[in-house]
């Protein structure tokens, strides 16, 4: 998993946060069902880059959100 740069981030739209929330939200939890039932190998580390690239995700979401931001629509 490519880590997500928060300078990016924020130049982004807000449906366009909110599409990459869902879809790294979605791929958080078929890797942790995965893990539950003990069939992931690899992926071990993809699971901590996804929950810190959400959370990334949802600091940049409120920082638009406070108009603490400039730019993206």
């Amino acid at each position: 998993m490519k880590v997500l740069k928060m300078k990016d981030l924020l130049n982004l739209p807000m449906d366009e946060l909110d599409k990459r929330i869902l879809e790294l939200r979605s791929e958080y939890h078929r890797l942790k069902g995965l893990s539950r039932r003990g069939l992931l190998k690899k992926e071990t580390g993809a699971i901590k880059s996804i929950r810190r690239n959400i959370a990334r995700l949802e600091t940049a979401k409120r920082l638009k959100q406070l108009n603490l931001v400039k730019g993206g629509s």
